[in-house]
């Protein structure tokens, strides 16, 4: 007979292995399967300073490891391989990857987020030929050299902040009159020498041969177009939610993200969402992490009562 997992935790980040940490512990028989590595987003940041505990910082590959070491120190299992279809609604759940299908009494959904692209013709072409979506994973590329940063808010501000002590200068296209970014990060970004800021406008294309020339921006207001020379692009204007595999099944927002409250529960039993898929007004690290806790909690009282 195949073997049914007490909890199967789709997403190795870090609210999934909180949740893998708390499970196993707990005594469950828990399976995370990841896609690609441990850690999810904040394995593309090198320096981590809001997670408790680490008064230096820390890398967030390194934390990533520390986390899935913490949750297989008490049996938690890893499997890296791609979640193609799930089957949720019954008493007993299915997960069907590539290479084989699993079963589980209940589900915790970890896959996260990705970066929201401009959708501009030849963006996807160009993805590692000067144009990229993560700062600190590429910004040592365009050391001594322009770069341009899309965007207004925490991500983009903080993403402004590193290539300006790396970079000749750096340039923030923003589609708004002011930054929405947290005051932490815009004093510091406005005071910098080398940052300059386009207000109330959009790039519209990106100027490229084999690579990244600069960049076509639009103003919002008058609609004048002007072109910015720039030898890198970094786009930073959210994130999608990764809930498509589950919109059959789940309620799902307008945004694309799980409906699920503070208990991490969704519209079907035994089946519960953390991290930056589910709906909840700010997705950090330790946000992330709690959820996985919470979840585990629950996990624990619906498999308790099933």
């Amino acid at each position: 007979m195949e073997k049914t997992y007490d909890i199967i935790i789709i997403g190795g980040g870090p609210a999934g292995y909180c949740a893998a940490l708390y499970a196993s512990r707990a005594g469950f028989d828990t399976l995370v399967i990841e896609n690609y590595s441990p850690g999810g987003q904040m394995t593309q940041t090198s320096q981590i300073d809001n997670y408790p505990g680490f008064e230096e910082g820390i890398d967030g590959f390194e934390l990533a490891l520390k986390m899935k070491q913490g949750a297989e120190r008490f049996g938690a299992k890893t499997m890296l391989s791609e979640v193609l279809n799930v089957s949720l609604k019954d008493k007993i759940k299915k997960v069907s990857t590539k290479d084989k299908e699993f079963c589980a009494r209940s589900v915790i959904i970890a896959t996260g987020a990705e970066h929201r692209h401009l959708g501009l013709e030849n963006e996807e072409s160009l993805i590692g030929r000067g144009l990229g979506y993560c700062a600190a994973c590429d910004g040592m590329f365009y050391k001594g050299k322009t770069v341009v940063v899309v965007g207004g808010g925490n991500s983009a501000a903080a993403d402004a902040l590193l290539l300006s002590k790396l970079c000749k200068k750096v340039i923030i296209v923003h589609r708004r009159d002011t930054l929405r970014a947290e005051k932490v990060y815009r004093a510091p970004l406005l005071s910098a020498p080398n940052v300059e800021i386009q207000w109330n406008s959009v790039v519209s294309s990106i100027i490229a041969d084999d690579k990244v020339k600069g960049v076509k921006i639009k103003n919002t207001q008058d609609g004048t177009e002007k072109i910015i020379d720039a030898e890198g692009v970094f786009v930073s204007i959210g994130r999608v939610p990764r809930s498509e595999l589950f919109s059959a099944e789940l309620d799902i927002d307008k945004y694309g993200y799980i409906v699920a409250d503070e208990t991490t529960k969704t519209n079907i039993e035994g089946v519960f969402a953390v991290g930056d898929v589910r709906t909840k007004p700010f997705r950090q690290i330790v946000t992330a992490t709690a959820d996985g806790a919470t979840a585990s909690h629950f996990a624990e009282e619906y498999l308790a009562n099933a």
